[in-house]
């Protein structure tokens, strides 16, 4: 790549960023006006998938993107499906890393280098000569900072050079596609400026796996009757005055998704694991944790009081090395046994996109004789042939393994999260877990989007037949009853055709995008059945161009990026979360963007055999089917 063009590419890139009314995206700038009519769509559908496309001239301003395809791609080709489960024909994979060349891990030291030395030097002369700027910094009128230095610097010196990275305002559904707010900066990133204008992308970034969110459709309108019904909240704690029919039926649900005994359903995914931890295990108790454990476990343990171990990401051998070395050792000081081991993991890595070596712990777990902690966050939904996550993509029994925990923000299109296990230990968390007498009750409506998405991944037993045989009968399938007699879902729903289509068209998404971005030569990590495929970027200069220049081709990219402190200096990364949502093209032309920007950016350092982009994505059945 000549220096002309890479100067070309940063002169696009940069003017699209500060440019208010661009011409290349204008004609996807939405009015807030809606009608009724769908003949000026943004989408061209075909039989094998459908793609952004542009209209010919700007649209006016009545004028708005109102087909259901916007939320969730049209695509009927059958090849272009997948079933997500493991090959026991092969090792479960552990976490590999693929170093990058040495010049590159050199030059992002010395870029971090260079902004923290002329941040220092920014600071040293600001606050003799400017001190108006960092009056914010130094005590005022007696009061201490409530900032670390380290915090202030970092926050002014590094991150809000790449805050037009990150907190980018959306509006509307986080399907397909989404709207984002259009803003720029005219003080480094000190404030945002709001042109008023808004854009409509390609959605690679959000968690919507099985693109259950959507603003219309049978989900929706449950929602809607829900909401007339019952309102949009109880105003009480589950312990209180906030449980109703609704929490009770669809806690049932979850357990039989799950396979479990019992259920417990909370308002906020973090808050499930940072309450329920510390009713778990306490003083007395020994916590095993991976290293790259979420941050809502961590807050749950250190609250707990409970001794804590961590063994490297996914490896079982420090896992077993360690198992040996505190139960042989007990207890710190006294070296008595200890009350009970909780070993805690999740089923899918939300930042390495890794997926836990799940056969090989629950054999440990038979050996050793510890409790078993699954945090299913990102798998429940996305992993397995029957998107039942972790435990139905290994084919293991739920049962062998003491706690299940999950949320609905992901493949549910809904909110909060669910903790399930023996009725006993269920029983005792409602009174003893802080969300039960603390904790705002889970919304009505919430509740009506994951019965309705949750009951058409299991697909509904006929009221007669469950009647006759009874719900046990039909394994897996939810019997009638479960589900509030208002709420009325179509065949396609309650036969559950339309969820296995959607969990197959996202294993084929997953695969696809993982491979082609491996063959086109770039680092990437995790599961290649895994929904979230990190992009190593390294160089965090190259992370704010990446997300620039994403943005400003013909057809713009939502991204998400991922730096310090969620990752570790060196691995700053572009995280793509793709959905069932997504047609092949939309894949291909993720795929054709990163394979244009990577060459311009030089981020091409994978090891490995290279195809073309249009091999790629010509051969993209033959690449899923080959991993």
């Amino acid at each position: 790549m000549t220096a002309a063009s890479y100067l070309s590419a940063v002169q696009q890139a940069e003017s699209c960023a500060h440019t208010h009314n661009n011409s290349s995206v204008a004609s996807l700038s939405l009015s807030s006006s809606i009608t009724a009519s769908s003949e000026d769509i943004s989408l061209n559908e075909d039989d094998e998938g459908n793609c952004l496309a542009y209209h010919s001239a700007l649209p006016t301003s009545q004028q708005v993107f109102t087909t259901v395809h916007t939320e969730f791609g049209h695509c009927t080709n059958e090849a272009y499906r997948c079933v997500s489960k493991h090959d026991y024909t092969k090792p479960a994979q552990e976490h590999i890393i693929e170093k990058a060349p040495y010049y590159i891990l050199l030059t992002t030291y010395i870029s971090y280098l260079i902004i923290i030395c002329f941040g220092h030097m920014g600071d040293f002369f600001g606050k003799r000569f400017a001190k108006s700027y960092f009056t914010h910094l130094m005590p005022h009128n007696g009061y201490a900072p409530l900032r670390s230095k380290f915090d202030s610097f970092y926050i002014r010196r590094l991150k809000r050079r790449m805050d037009g990275c990150f907190s980018q305002p959306v509006t509307g559904v986080a399907g397909r596609t989404i709207v984002i707010l259009d803003r720029y900066s005219t003080d480094y990133n000190y404030t945002q400026i709001y042109t008023g204008s808004k854009t409509r992308a390609l959605n690679i970034s959000s968690y919507n796996y099985l693109g259950f969110s959507q603003g219309r459709g049978c989900c929706s309108d449950a929602v809607e009757e829900c909401i007339r019904r019952y309102g949009v909240s109880t105003c009480g704690t589950r312990l209180e005055s906030g449980s109703s029919e609704l929490h009770v039926s669809a806690e049932a649900l979850v357990a039989r998704f799950v396979g479990m005994e019992d259920a417990l359903i909370g308002s906020m995914g973090f808050a499930t694991n940072s309450t329920s931890i510390p009713a778990l295990v306490g003083k007395g108790s020994l916590v095993i944790s991976d290293e790259l454990n979420h941050a809502s476990i961590r807050v749950g343990v250190r609250h707990s009081g409970a001794q804590v171990r961590m063994f490297k990401h996914n490896d079982m051998s420090s896992f077993e090395s360690l198992l040996r070395e505190v139960i042989s050792q007990g207890q710190p000081k006294t070296h008595r046994p200890w009350k009970k081991i909780l070993v805690i993991v999740e089923g899918l890595y939300s930042m390495e996109g890794t997926l836990v070596n799940l056969p090989r712990i629950v054999e440990l777990k038979q050996k050793y004789k510890f409790y078993l902690y699954v945090d299913e966050a990102h798998s429940i939904g996305a992993l397995g042939p029957h998107g039942r996550g972790v435990t139905d993509y290994f084919n293991i029994p739920p049962r062998s393994i003491d706690i299940l925990m999950g949320t609905f923000t992901k493949s549910f299109g809904a909110a909060g999260g669910y903790i399930a296990g023996p009725k006993g230990v269920i029983d005792a968390l409602r009174l003893r877990g802080h969300s039960g007498p603390y904790a705002e009750a889970m919304a009505p409506p919430v509740l009506a989007q994951v019965v309705a998405s949750m009951a058409s991944i299991m697909g509904v037993a006929p009221v007669s037949q469950s009647t006759k045989t009874g719900a046990e009968e039909f394994t897996g399938m939810a019997p009638a009853s479960m589900l509030p007699t208002w709420m009325n879902l179509p065949l396609s729903l309650t036969d559950g055709s339309e969820a296995r289509m959607r969990i197959r068209r996202l294993a084929f998404n997953c695969r696809y995008l993982h491979a082609g971005l491996r063959k086109l030569g770039f680092i990437i990590y995790g599961h290649p059945s895994s929904p979230i495929v990190p992009l190593l970027i390294f160089n965090p200069g190259k992370l704010l161009m990446f997300v620039r220049m994403m943005h400003s081709r013909s057809t713009p990219i939502v991204v998400v990026v991922v730096a310090y402190p969620a990752t570790s200096f060196v691995t700053t990364r572009a995280r793509f979360c793709p959905s069932a949502a997504h047609t092949k093209k939309d894949i291909d032309m993720v795929l054709r963007a990163c394979d244009e920007i990577g060459g311009i950016l030089d981020l091409k350092h994978g090891a490995g055999e290279r195809w073309g982009i249009d091999e790629v994505c010509e051969r993209a059945v033959e690449l899923v089917h080959s991993m």
